[in-house]
């Protein structure tokens, strides 16, 4: 396994002093603990308020604010401080730097939602979902083999910040992606996993003539219609519905140009590979495939890398049991497999992003 070369001076060797090691230790044995202050830290405005004043707050400064009472003040207050998300200055709580991260950082924002909405109660059932390779923790919404069949029907938050996440995530890179993809001018496009058509928008809006085509689930399709009626370009954007894990299901042939946006990490790798062999056989020799995802290994930041690293729990948990955020090197072999050849490999698209592109062999 290879890694960047800002990855691996922080993994390959110990970092810390038995000291540090031992408070990283409590740190993850109180972690849900963390975030919940953390995350009601914000929802109370209270590392706001802390930004907001010129030299901090007193303790009954902050109750009389917030409204809340003495005690549950105090609580998250005390343990914030040791958390590092405040300072005590002058008999007064300030706001750290890793607060004012906590609050003012739009992907931070997206991460808690996601993680408090979506992952905090089926997180519980992790250890039943690696040892049955099924997504276990999916049983707090509703009995769905994986949480793409129940999408539509999770409660409204929980989809908010799904979506949220998932969006934000991507619409960074669409973008730098956009001029990737149309370098070749394809005139027909194929988006696998489409989703609500946000891909496929930005592309008939990017260029006038090209039709797209969404292949998705038939439910995904009927998303993706309400969010692109009467959008520009809305008239040239298809759908076509099928079960991309029916190892039977062929790709519609015709394309100049196949778009896999983070989707691939929705699948096992068996699943991958089965999926980029059935993509390969409707390809000609002038077909470009597209992958983009966030490989864990190609990150230039190691927060990054850390972040990818605990998403994949998300999809063992909750989306389907057996997949996750892949090392390059794995998505590579799948494509070998798969019969395509890797083309390039442009890396640093928007925050996080790769892009594979493929040819046949």
């Amino acid at each position: 396994m290879k890694l960047f070369s800002a990855l691996e001076k922080r993994y390959a060797k110990e970092r810390l002093s038995a000291l540090e090691a031992q408070r990283l230790a409590h740190e993850i044995s109180f972690g849900p603990i963390v975030f919940q202050v953390s995350r009601l830290m914000i929802k109370f405005g209270i590392l706001q308020m802390l930004i907001d004043s010129e030299k901090g707050l007193t303790l009954n400064e902050i109750t009389e604010k917030t409204k809340l009472s003495k005690y549950a003040c105090q609580c998250l207050l005390e343990s914030s401080l040791t958390i590092g998300t405040v300072l005590f200055q002058n008999n007064k709580f300030v706001c750290s730097k890793a607060g004012w991260f906590l609050l003012n950082d739009p992907l931070v924002k997206v991460d808690m939602d996601f993680n408090h909405d979506v992952n905090y109660l089926g997180t519980f059932y992790l250890e039943e979902a690696l040892l049955n390779s099924k997504p276990e923790g999916l049983k707090v919404f509703g009995d769905w083999s994986t949480i793409y069949e129940g999408l539509s029907q999770l409660p409204e938050k929980v989809q908010d910040s799904w979506f949220g996440f998932d969006h934000y995530y991507s619409d960074q890179s669409f973008d730098e992606a956009l001029q990737v993809v149309f370098d070749k001018k394809p005139k027909t496009l194929l988006d696998v996993g489409g989703n609500t058509g946000r891909w496929a928008l930005r592309c008939v809006d990017f260029n006038p003539d090209v039709q797209v085509t969404i292949m998705d689930l038939p439910q995904q399709l009927e998303l993706m219609k309400q969010h692109t009626a009467n959008k520009n370009g809305a008239n040239r954007i298809f759908g076509h519905g099928c079960n991309l894990l029916n190892p039977n299901v062929p790709f519609p042939t015709g394309f100049d140009a196949i778009w896999l946006s983070q989707f691939l990490d929705c699948f096992s790798e068996s699943e991958v590979t089965s999926i980029l062999t059935r993509a390969a056989k409707s390809m000609n020799n002038d077909t470009k495939l597209f992958i983009m995802e966030t490989f864990w290994d190609r990150q230039r930041f190691e927060t990054a890398a850390y972040a990818l690293t605990q998403i994949s729990l998300y999809f063992t948990a909750l989306a389907n049991g057996n997949s996750k955020m892949y090392h390059s090197e794995d998505m590579i072999r799948c494509i070998d497999a798969a019969g395509l050849a890797v083309d390039e490999i442009k890396d640093g698209i928007g925050k996080a992003h790769s892009i594979v592109i493929c040819k046949k062999i």
